[in-house]
């Protein structure tokens, strides 16, 4: 194998997702000589941008997208609009979605070139102190560095007993480089993968089947939300099961597969399928790293680290999906400025890990931050709650779908907001706004006093600040 060595660097990011090219623009913009490694840069049509640009969060959304557009022009004769002829075009949708990845790709690839960051191509691995190895086309390359800052993502999960073959039984990797879509489809897991890609084929045209082992769907989220969106995927025609327990899924010689499964009360369930999605979680990648030899430590394969995302090993700094954090992209990218700013000894704050929003793309949407009203209490808080219906709303009468509430989580003593929970139209986009107040510590008085522009769908977080003290003006 041929051996070569490079420039030193101040850093080098070992990965180019959310969390890995933020980290390398940050490093770039403070002055620091810094190279960006992705195993995928040498891969034809991938690139940089890591899991989420192109395995996860942006061809999801895509889908969904076109999902939403298809039942939207299906309906459209209720806005006075007259169709005919509305179907689905699967080859287009993939050609849409690919091309959304395209363009975020390229633009990350701009942003390298214009802060300065060296990008190399290849599989990285810790080869001693201050040192990575790159094993690309061309052989190894020795990169020199202080600094290492680990961005190596997650990969789906299988389940003990039930491995993704990409064919019968799927994972995120799989659906989203789908070109076709399935008669019927039982996903496995309902958190924001799995609620997600149910609501996505069902207004496809798939009969679509959520199975849950946990006591409801979203399990995460707030109990009320979970509630609702139970009600609204059932009214929809996706056929939910919580505590119910997948026990085997064995294929058929007509191409389908029979899921069996086993409920909370011992009965047995059995369905037959064209499609199985596994969506039960994430693992990280940490494997062949060189961590072990590194004394890097790790705790269930995920990279142990403080709030300023140091590990133990002095110089190695490790961000998203290969620690043991809220797995999101906006959070990798938040401990990405963390850690680049605490290496170029720029003051900095940890991330708040009360104050992260958590999105669900489907229909409705699910949007929430801070504490659900049963962690409140776990705290405890005297909790306040308001709660406001989108279906009031002048606003929300003109949007496709206008079901669904924003709830308030407050502090009796102090009225400080401790949590907001939406589940309806955009409530994806108005959580940025609940993301604010918490951020300012702001009160639910301060939340009433603050003038929302009418009509808008926004209007609804302000009609919850006021029901916390019982003075909703349009309930």
């Amino acid at each position: 194998m041929n051996t070569s060595s490079s420039t030193a660097y101040d850093v080098v990011v070992i990965g180019s997702g959310p969390g890995g090219y933020v980290a390398a623009i940050r490093c770039g913009q403070l002055g620091l000589k810094t190279a960006l490694v992705e195993k995928d840069a040498k891969t034809p049509g991938i690139g940089l941008g890591g899991t989420c640009l192109h395995r996860g969060c942006i061809p999801t959304k895509a889908m969904l997208k076109s999902a939403t557009v298809f039942a939207e022009a299906k309906d459209a004769a209720d806005f006075g609009v007259k169709t005919s002829g509305v179907e689905l075009d699967f080859p287009a949708v993939a050609k849409f979605r690919d091309k959304v990845v395209l363009k975020g790709a390229k633009g990350i690839e701009f942003l390298m070139k214009k802060n300065r960051v060296d990008v190399h191509a290849g599989f990285a691995r810790l080869a001693g102190p201050g040192r990575v190895a790159v094993s690309g086309d061309g052989g190894e390359t020795v990169l020199e560095t202080k600094h290492v800052i680990l961005a190596t993502g997650s990969a789906p999960r299988d389940l003990p007993f039930l491995k993704a073959d990409g064919e019968r039984v799927l994972n995120s990797d799989h659906v989203l480089a789908s070109t076709s879509v399935p008669k019927s489809i039982l996903v496995i897991g309902s958190g924001a993968v799995g609620s997600e890609f149910a609501s996505c084929y069902s207004r496809y045209g798939s009969k679509a089947i959520l199975v849950e082992v946990l006591p409801r769907l979203l399990p995460v989220e707030d109990e009320e939300i979970s509630k609702e969106i139970e009600r609204s995927f059932r009214k929809k025609g996706i056929e939910c099961h919580v505590k119910t327990a997948v026990e085997a899924v064995l294929p058929n010689p007509n191409g389908t597969v029979t899921v069996s499964a086993k409920g909370a009360d011992g009965a047995e369930k059995s369905w037959t399928v064209e499609k199985v999605i596994l969506a039960v979680g994430r693992r990280p990648v940490t494997e062949d790293l060189g961590l072990e030899a590194a004394g890097v430590a790790t705790s269930k394969g995920y990279v142990t680290v403080d709030a300023f995302q140091r590990t133990n090993v002095p110089g190695i700094w490790a961000i998203g999906d290969c620690t043991p954090t809220i797995w999101l992209a906006h959070v990798a990218s938040a401990e990405a400025i963390v850690a680049a700013e605490t290496i170029a000894g720029v003051p900095t704050v940890p991330v708040n890990r009360d104050q992260v929003p958590g999105c669900t793309y489907c229909e409705p949407e699910v949007a929430s931050i801070g504490l659900t009203e049963a962690k409140a209490k776990e705290r405890g808080f005297d909790v306040k709650v308001g709660k406001f219906n989108f279906s009031v709303l002048a606003k929300s009468a003109m949007e496709h779908s206008n079901e669904g509430f924003v709830k308030i989580v407050s502090d009796r003593k102090y009225d400080e907001i401790l949590g907001v929970h939406l589940i309806g139209p955009h409530a994806t986009e108005l959580i940025g706004q609940a993301a604010a107040f918490l951020r300012c510590e702001a009160t639910t008085e301060e939340m009433i006093r603050t003038i929302y522009a009418h009509p808008t769908l926004s209007e609804a977080m302000h009609e919850a600040a006021e029901a916390v003290n019982g003075n909703c003006i349009h309930a």
